[in-house]
């Protein structure tokens, strides 16, 4: 069978995460048609792919634990998925060449790991992973990827008014050179006394959040409990280009009106509330420059709906129990 190219490359985002150990017992959390998944078979599924998705997010601590959490909420459901999709392409008779395989980990350590393959097989051993389990992992991955792909459907192409929407929500996303002017609050998550724990530090900097947003001063707060390097200034930073920010913390900023405060942010080590005291906005792409891209996106949702769509019916198609 036939298997488009573009089929085979599967998004780290997509890929599942991390279950501790502790979570699951080997015991069975569902059948398929008859075929039972089991506890440990969701551990091997999602250990393939953390340590990937932890070195490719090391600078950004905010979005890996946004991932995380995603994967985690869905990594059961996607499992029963895949078994009907498995199920699926070997009705039709398909076949998935070893070559396939090899291109798509060539590509996740090229594109995740700049071409180290070492540093890929040591990211497998932290986490128990042989190299075979995770082709397994992979193969099956790719198989239900080129099953939704099979099943998205031709699209029509995008509308003059469908492209102008897309690109009115879509274009602070592609604006260069956003200037930000914020203040912080940074509560550490262990503040090293006695009896301190990340929870209570969490509940202190939503204290501290609700304080200031019922009148309390920003500053006045900043030097009191702050303990980043600004703290001694009310937590004011100096101008900075947003592309210099963390991303979590220049994100945050940007979403919010000047003179907003943010939801306290959960950082690796600390929490942090972050107050937005001016914007300078920069020059937006036009949209003649940007019209392939945003119809090469519209395109995408369309075709996930119909994807969705097509999952929906052929769940019915298959005895699915859950335990």
């Amino acid at each position: 069978m036939f298997l488009p190219r573009i089929c085979l490359i599967l998004p780290l985002s997509v890929a599942f995460t991390t279950v501790t150990a502790q979570t699951y017992s080997n015991r069975i959390i569902a059948v398929v048609d008859g075929m039972p998944i089991a506890a440990s078979e969701v551990r091997d599924t999602i250990t393939a792919q953390e340590q990937i998705l932890r070195y490719q997010y090391q600078n950004d601590p905010a979005r890996l634990n946004q991932e995380l959490a995603a994967i985690r909420a869905s990594a059961i459901e996607n499992l029963i998925d895949r078994e009907i999709l498995l199920a699926e392409f070997k009705k039709i008779g398909g076949v998935i060449k070893a070559q396939y395989v090899d291109d798509d980990i060539n590509t996740i350590i090229r594109e995740s790991f700049k071409g180290n393959r070492d540093a890929f097989v040591d990211e497998l051993t932290k986490t128990g992973m042989s190299v075979k389990k995770f082709r397994e992992q992979r193969e099956k991955m790719i198989i239900t990827n080129v099953m939704r792909a099979r099943n998205a459907g031709e699209q029509p192409p995008a509308t003059p008014r469908e492209v102008q929407d897309y690109y009115n929500k879509n274009v602070d996303k592609w604006r260069e050179g956003d200037q930000i002017k914020i203040s912080t609050i940074t509560i550490p998550k262990f503040s090293g006394e006695a009896g301190s724990s990340s929870d209570k530090q969490k509940k202190l900097a939503q204290e501290l959040r609700s304080k200031i947003l019922n009148g309390g001063g920003f500053a006045s707060a900043a030097k009191a409990y702050s303990q980043d390097s600004r703290a001694e200034n009310g937590g004011s930073w100096d101008w900075m280009a947003k592309t210099d920010m963390m991303p979590a913390i220049a994100n945050a900023a940007m979403a919010l009106k000047t003179g907003g405060i943010s939801p306290v942010l959960d950082q690796e080590a600390s929490y942090i509330i972050v107050a937005c005291d001016a914007k300078k906005l920069g020059i937006a792409p036009p949209l003649d420059k940007m019209r392939p891209e945003i119809e090469k996106m519209i395109n995408q949702e369309k075709s996930k709906d119909n994807i969705d769509k097509w999952m929906e019916s052929i769940r019915k198609k298959h005895v699915i129990k859950r335990f």
